[in-house]
């Protein structure tokens, strides 16, 4: 299994979620509203610590939780998805996950998921 999250533009939440809604297989997703920042804006930081350090720039964050087989169809959706072809079109990580437990009824592995 693979966690994959994906920090994108909140515009561009509705046509990923709309696409995930089309694929099999996908048991679930999180959304979260956040705020930040990338390596073009810590350029912009002033100097002095008198005034704000940073401005921040909204963005939504995707988690989900899938089978290996799943993980590239699920990044290939976000990315077309999210694209705007501007800087800050966000991000996608995948990490190993190495157990999932649900907790209703104690379920582990990919039976949790």
């Amino acid at each position: 299994m693979k966690q994959i999250q994906a920090y994108i533009k909140p515009h561009k939440l509705s046509a990923v979620t709309l696409a995930f809604h089309h694929m099999e297989g996908l048991t679930g997703v999180s959304v979260c509203e956040m705020k930040g920042f990338g390596r073009g804006r810590a350029r912009d930081v002033p100097h002095s610590f008198t005034e704000d350090l940073v401005d921040y720039v909204a963005c939504v964050k995707i988690e989900t939780v899938v089978e290996d087989s799943m993980v590239d169809e699920i990044i290939e959706v976000i990315r077309r998805e999210a694209h705007t072809g501007l800087r800050g079109d966000g991000k996608i990580y995948v990490t190993p996950v190495f157990d999932a437990v649900r907790v209703s009824t104690g379920e582990r592995g990919s039976a949790a998921v």
